[in-house]
């Protein structure tokens, strides 16, 4: 099944504007997650989908290759759809643009999950949860998870909730997992899922992962070590910089 890579980047970012063209490093944030998709194996190409003729520019200058897309999209999801429509791949992966510490493996990984299993069509990634004060952070998603490594809900909040003491982070196979926002999809469905209405779960939590679900399919949830940390804040930022540069070593989120 012919696999492609299509990296969302939107200029606009109330936290941080212009974040994809950032380039302390001396390379486009976007160029950093570029060179990541790059690397995985068992794919046919890489595409950033943008809203921007100034991120166009910046990808054709290093190389890569971008569409302009429509600017209303509501979500990065909305977007790769419509470059998507465009293509014949049979697998598409949604890598945010704002994740330049992704691991190639991790992208690996979802791909295995779908071409491993018929009857999924969405493939997503968890790490455990280390900290009590992740497991209650509303900016950190949950997910809870079936024996068989399917999703059966995302929250911001705290889940499973532990009634009896304090959750066991250590416990084998981890039962506490931080969900991570990298999807691989089965073409057919993205285009069904972009044009489906938002479910009241998805706009009650804000969790658009929550609209596939509530259509009953399948989500594969594939276990990694630990999460890749993203740039949402100028802190975000400065803090990646210094680790690229070398001067002090990246923290897990």
């Amino acid at each position: 099944m012919e696999a492609v890579i299509i990296i969302p980047a939107r200029y606009g970012s109330s936290r941080l504007p212009g974040k994809p063209l950032l380039r302390e490093t001396g390379k486009y944030l976007i160029q950093h997650v570029y060179e990541r998709a790059m690397q995985v194996r068992g794919v046919a190409g890489v595409l950033v989908a943008t809203d921007d003729p100034r991120i166009v520019a910046a990808v054709h200058s290093f190389g890569g290759q971008a569409v302009l897309t429509r600017a209303e999209h509501p979500s990065g999801t909305d977007r790769i759809a419509e470059v998507a429509a465009q293509l014949t791949a049979d697998l598409v992966v949604n890598v945010q643009g704002d994740e330049p510490l992704i691991e190639p493996a991790a992208i690996e990984q979802l791909l295995t999950l779908l071409r491993q299993d018929p009857h999924c069509v969405v493939a997503t990634l968890a790490a455990p949860l280390r900290r009590l004060a992740d497991y209650h952070n509303p900016n950190l998603v949950k997910v809870v998870c079936d024996d068989q490594g399917r999703a059966l809900y995302f929250s911001r909040a705290p889940i499973p909730w532990h009634r009896a003491q304090q959750p066991d982070f250590e416990r084998q196979p981890p039962l506490y997992l931080q969900h991570l926002g990298v999807y691989a999809y089965r073409r057919r469905f993205l285009l069904q899922l972009a044009t489906t209405p938002p479910h009241p779960l998805e706009q009650a939590e804000q969790l658009e992962q929550l609209r596939a679900l509530a259509l009953g399919v399948t989500i594969r949830v594939g276990i990694v070590s630990h999460a890749h940390k993203g740039i949402d804040t100028p802190a975000d930022y400065a803090e990646f910089v210094q680790f690229y540069r070398g001067e002090q070593p990246r923290q897990a989120a």
